[in-house]
């Protein structure tokens, strides 16, 4: 560090322009991704259900609706008055630009399970073209959405639900930014004490975004890639960029203060602050790195866009920001809006903290403790799941035409289970048909052999699919009267994958079965990601720290906090509660699986650079020699209101996101700033110095064979 440190000091001009010109030049690619983001990727494609979906498009050449339609007619579907109303609206949906086939009710042998159970409703699905159907899908919503010669048109289906999320991301977007902006920088003027100062952290966000974006741009041309990675991106970006000015600023007033020059004072910031910074960029890379385990490309996007934010991130603090001092010197200081000398106190209401709690750290610890299992408790009852177009606002359209179809109809028509068999003869064919009919809540099973329906087929039935055969491959398709994206249908592909058969291949597809093995890639992969996140943590603040004490009590304290944020979390978006502070959401009873894992993944890894934060103070005066107790009240003097002031105005950011009217950016907006809010208030001015007065010295223990190891590696100051 101290290599990088004088050469930044020498070449200060040259660093801070160069950095910048390659960031902007980089900018011309990355503000070119947003058009190719996605908004799905909750699905396990090597799964069974994604084998299926290939097979379907490969070898059936089946293309799934992508506008679904519901006509809702003020008299019984069947009678003249109706099917002259559909025969109109089937005549103009033809000739739509980008509609390439038009089927409903009335052209598919009017199955029962096609109208609804009132018998006035029935389904369109639509197929579009796919390089525009995000377009089509939307044109159409806004032109067919409402009356259509007297019936009521409902518009769904993923082109038109993409197109509503990707809309509402965008528009809440810039609210949220519109409302964290003005905010944040009021509240860093008072953080950092001047006009100057405040506007740094901007340099390290603004480095950490153009960098995530363009990294976002290269994803975007080898991978699928989700939208909800720009809520990230601006969120972590400008917290980071918050966190490390922070501590690189409040470094340097530091040393300017004991009376070293500008020049001396700039590299003794990035040998001391740069290293802590380093290695809580590195340390909240690696824990966003977690995200990578899921074969769910939402959740391998917050990967790539996790890694990239640090990554600039600490380049910026580390290479641009201490560049930028260097010429600024003294005059960072400059339009002070607080009275008084803005260096840092050796004294103060931080370690007056500290000390309180290390008088009494055993009744502290209990009432902290109880506190986070009573909100941890709130989670007893939990239920996850995955979303589905109830993340939008209750009085969206499309969420009102997919309650239409849920409430109106005993058959999902839109979402069957879909069973590719190989090779199967007639005899095996007709047991697992009627085996498969014989399923409780199947309504009806379709084959080559006909429909069959509660186990009795009808071979003279013929049906709406053209091909059931290809090559060798058999489909049979099973319409159930279940939500796909629920606990029961996950309990019916459950069923269904145990029908016994000497059918030698056997896949299971459609929507229910890509919920349910959406939700195995979530479980199955969960233990390995926190093994990974527990391990590789606890490495790296050993090689920080020497301890082998500090790591486990910092994953523990981690652990506690977040389970404390799922019971939070429960209580809002399961429970139905604060809907007067966040907005009509719509309740499905449920969690999102991919949302949580990636909320506890965020809020893991900032907890981490807060606790490196406070552990490099702590460890800078107990190496110097000073007691146990002195040290813990020392570092949380130095590092408190740093790591305070950067859980508010990131907390800030976060919060912002509760405007949004996407779920899902609702609860991650909220769950990440509670959980850090919670990390840097309660655990690190509360249990963290409990816990160090109890241990004491043993804090600092670790074998003679890992300090040897330690020694070697050398990573000491």
């Amino acid at each position: 560090m101290n290599s990088l440190a004088t050469f930044i000091v020498k070449h200060s001009k040259l660093v801070l322009i160069g950095f910048m010109s390659l960031l902007l030049l980089s900018s011309v690619w990355g503000f070119q991704n947003f058009a190719s983001l996605k908004s799905g990727g909750y699905d396990n494609p090597g799964a069974d259900s994604g084998v299926v979906n290939r097979l379907l498009q490969n070898q059936f050449k089946q293309t799934d609706a992508d506008v679904i339609m519901v006509a809702d007619f003020k008299q019984l579907v069947d009678t003249p008055v109706s099917v002259g109303i559909a025969n109109k609206l089937t005549r103009e949906l033809k000739v739509e630009s980008g509609v390439t086939k038009v089927s409903s009710y009335f052209s598919l042998n009017q199955q029962p399970s096609l109208r609804s159970t009132d018998g006035k409703a029935a389904y369109f699905f639509l197929n579009v073209d796919q390089a525009k159907k995000i377009d089509i899908g939307r044109a159409l919503q806004a032109k067919y959405e409402g009356w259509f010669h007297g019936a009521r048109i409902y518009v769904t289906g993923g082109a038109v639900i993409n197109a509503e999320i990707n809309g509402a991301i965008s528009k809440d977007l810039g609210l949220a930014e519109s409302i964290a902006v003005p905010v944040t920088i009021i509240l860093l003027l008072f953080v950092f004490g001047s006009m100057v100062a405040s506007g740094l952290p901007f340099l390290v966000a603004i480095i950490s975004v153009l960098g995530s974006f363009f990294i976002l741009y290269l994803s975007t041309r080898v991978a699928d890639t989700s939208v909800f990675a720009i809520n990230l991106v601006t969120g972590l970006g400008l917290g980071l960029g918050i966190d490390y000015a922070l501590l690189i600023v409040n470094r340097f007033r530091e040393e300017r203060g004991s009376g070293l020059s500008v020049a001396d004072s700039v590299i003794k910031s990035v040998n001391t602050a740069g290293r802590t910074v380093l290695f809580s960029g590195v340390t909240v890379a690696v824990v966003m790195l977690s995200m990578g385990f899921f074969p769910q490309y939402f959740l391998r996007t917050f990967a790539v866009v996790g890694v990239a934010s640090t990554s600039f991130a600490v380049l910026g603090a580390i290479i641009a920001l201490p560049a930028l001092l260097n010429i600024l010197g003294d005059r960072v200081n400059k339009g002070k809006v607080l009275k008084g000398d803005l260096t840092p106190k050796e004294t103060g209401a931080w370690e007056k903290i500290s000390r309180f709690v290390m008088r009494r750290p055993l009744p502290v610890l209990f009432v902290v403790l109880l506190a986070l299992g009573s909100l941890a408790s709130l989670a007893k009852d939990v239920s996850f799941g995955q979303v589905d177009e109830r993340v939008l606002q209750v009085s969206n359209p499309v969420v009102v035409a997919g309650d239409v179809m849920r409430e109106r109809f005993s058959g999902r028509e839109s979402s069957p289970v879909e069973v590719i068999l190989s090779n199967p003869s007639k005899n095996q064919l007709i047991k697992y048909v009627q085996d498969l009919s014989n399923v409780g809540h199947i309504v009806r099973v379709q084959s080559p052999l006909g429909i069959a329906q509660t186990g009795t087929l009808d071979s003279g039935y013929a049906p709406y699919f053209a091909s059931y055969e290809s090559n060798g491959l058999v489909r049979v398709q099973a319409i159930s009267n279940v939500d796909a994206r629920s606990s029961d249908g996950e309990a019916l592909i459950t069923k269904v994958r145990a029908i016994e058969t000497a059918i030698h291949y056997v896949k299971v597809g459609g929507s229910a079965a890509v919920y349910t093995d959406a939700m195995h890639g979530i479980s199955d992969n969960l233990g390995w990601a926190l093994l990974w996140v527990a391990l590789s943590t606890m490495l790296l603040i050993f090689l920080f720290t020497g301890s082998v004490i500090l790591p486990i009590k910092a994953v523990v304290l981690n652990m506690l906090s977040l389970g404390a944020t799922l019971g939070f979390l429960t209580w809002i978006f399961q429970g139905g509660n604060l809907h007067w502070l966040l907005g009509n959401f719509q309740l499905t009873g449920t969690i999102d699986s991919s949302s949580m894992v990636m909320i506890a993944v965020i809020a893991f890894g900032l907890s981490m650079d807060y606790e490196i934060f406070l552990l490099s103070r702590i460890k800078e005066q107990h190496d110097a020699g000073r007691s146990n107790l002195d040290s813990v009240s020392y570092g949380l003097q130095h590092s408190g209101r740093i790591i305070t002031a950067a859980a508010l105005v990131l907390a800030v950011n976060f919060f912002a996101f509760i405007t949004s009217g996407v779920t899902i950016i609702k609860m991650l907006g909220i769950g990440v700033a509670f959980a850090i809010l919670l990390d840097a208030t309660v655990v690190r001015a509360l249990l963290v110095p409990a816990l160090m007065r109890l241990f004491g010295d043993v804090n600092w223990w670790a074998p003679k064979w890992l300090k040897k190891i330690h020694k070697l590696v050398g990573l000491e100051h």
